[in-house]
């Protein structure tokens, strides 16, 4: 099936020398879906009408001789926390079930006035709340790889559709490695943009510090080439900033970049296979002359305490709103003698959020609570102050810095579907990599290493760069797709 091959760039391609029509692939996507997802459950809702039409246009225009960009057509899977005026966005909780957004993401506009095609809206972790996509409310996701196994959350549903070829590519959204995570479980590619690079407004807040939406894609070159569509300063979002990218690779330039690999970051622990897949391609990198330095991030061994601090005291703050009144309909079903309004929103609270909900607005609330928001909350503000150095001085050390750091993504390959629900706190330790690259704003890439046999589980490596240096980690991750 032509599906299976196909990314962003060779689809515009097929579509400019008329090899298919935008129409005829976005219903065989529709059909793959249909006759897929029953297994995989990728996606919580379809728009093929809506899609279908957004193609016949696309033809239009190609039929009038008018240029299309490269984003024409393509059929993009976007994550269910991103608002598409007029169709339900469900956070995959029940306290929003019913919702429907009255108004787009910045993402979204960006995509429209690109002539991208949006197939549907995808499964994750409930209020993107997780990092195995087993906490939605309506469904469990399964990784593509390996029915049995978790696809990685909270965008397991993004990255499913992805690998699955249920998508050409698709948008999720990173608070603490939920881009990274499931590109790295289900063998895909993930970016994490620097914080402020791409406008957040039109996402349902987790982490408002911390929340930053990317591109999951089968290519660092297409993840790329989404990246640079929805990226730039919005009026909406007083955190985006205006930059300019230049994310056309020159190789040359890129392999004169300094690797850093922290030590931190290769102990024991981490999964065997894990180890020998990055450290073949840091040996790979090597041989054609990449520059490696052995470097230190010494306050690495706090980021998951302080990450578990500062993000449930934001969530607490943002979901306070969710009150099941607002934003879709009380359930007419509550029977509550002579009701408060209190009554009303224990009630709708208690039954619209899940476990994993409940447990971060608790401890949320706790951490800013009188008596403990000094004890907690004040102190993690300033270790996230001494990550964030650790890096400064990585990238700006005297004798010499780094241009990108590389590590591993996860201490371990996708895990089974319910190994880990009843321990949260092992849970946690998924993201235990990912998680620094957010508390200091970072851009980070997932890329799927090259040296693992066909039965074996995907494994991936992460480059971190500088603030708004996409441009180095998505032209080292293109190299080594290209030449390696």
């Amino acid at each position: 099936m032509f599906l299976n091959n196909l990314t962003i760039k060779k689809f515009h391609q097929g579509l400019v020398d008329k090899e298919f029509s935008a129409f005829e692939t976005a219903k065989a996507f529709f059909d793959f879906i249909k006759e897929r997802d029953g297994e995989i459950g990728a996606y919580l809702s379809l728009f093929e009408n809506a899609a279908l039409a957004q193609a016949n246009r696309v033809d239009d225009k190609i039929s009038s001789g008018e240029k299309i960009g490269v984003l024409a057509g393509a059929p993009l899977a976007i994550k269910d926390n991103i608002l598409i005026k007029g169709e339900k966005t469900t956070a995959a909780s029940k306290i929003l079930e019913n919702y429907t957004a009255a108004y787009n993401a910045t993402v979204i506009e960006k995509l429209k006035n690109s002539d991208a095609v949006f197939l549907g809206k995808t499964n994750m972790d409930e209020f993107a709340m997780g990092s195995s996509t087993e906490s939605s409310a309506f469904k469990k996701t399964r990784n593509p790889r390996d029915l049995e196994r978790v696809p990685g959350g909270s965008s397991g549903g993004s990255a499913a559709a992805v690998a699955a070829d249920m998508a050409v590519a698709a948008l999720g959204s990173d608070t603490g490695g939920s881009i990274r995570q499931p590109a790295n479980f289900c063998g895909v590619v993930g970016l994490k943009p620097t914080y402020g690079a791409v406008s957040r407004h039109g996402l349902i807040a987790m982490a408002s510090s911390l929340d930053q939406i990317g591109p999951i894609a089968k290519t660092v070159e297409d993840a790329a080439i989404l990246f640079k569509e929805i990226s730039g300063c919005d009026n909406f979002d007083a955190t985006s900033v205006a930059h300019e990218y230049d994310l056309e690779p020159d190789f040359e330039k890129i392999k004169k970049l300094k690797i850093g690999l922290p030590k931190e970051y290769f102990i024991e622990g981490l999964d065997k296979e894990t180890q020998k897949a990055v450290q073949a391609t840091i040996e790979k990198l090597k041989k054609t002359g990449f520059e490696f330095k052995e470097i230190s991030l010494p306050h690495t061994k706090h980021a998951l305490s302080v990450y578990y601090i500062l993000m449930p005291a934001e969530v607490s703050a943002n979901l306070a709103r969710f009150d099941g009144i607002r934003y879709s309909p009380a359930n007419s079903k509550l029977k509550i003698p002579n009701p408060k309004l209190l009554d009303i929103y224990l009630k709708t609270r208690g039954e619209g959020f899940g476990d994993e909900v409940k447990r971060r607005i608790i401890l949320g609330t706790f951490v800013l609570s009188a008596g403990y928001y000094d004890a907690y909350y004040s102190k993690a503000q300033k270790v996230r102050q001494l990550i964030k150095r650790d890096f400064d001085a990585a990238f700006n050390s005297p004798d010499g810095g780094v241009d990108v750091i590389l590590t591993p993504v996860s201490p371990q390959p996708a895990f089974k579907i319910g190994e880990k629900t009843s321990n949260p706190l092992q849970m946690y330790l998924e993201d235990i990599f990912t998680i620094p690259v957010n508390l200091a704003g970072l851009p980070a890439l997932a890329v799927p290493t090259q040296n693992n046999a066909e039965n074996k589980l995907p494994v991936g490596f992460q480059l971190i760069g500088k603030h708004f240096h996409e441009a180095d980690i998505l032209g080292i991750g293109q190299y080594y797709e290209k030449n390696l």
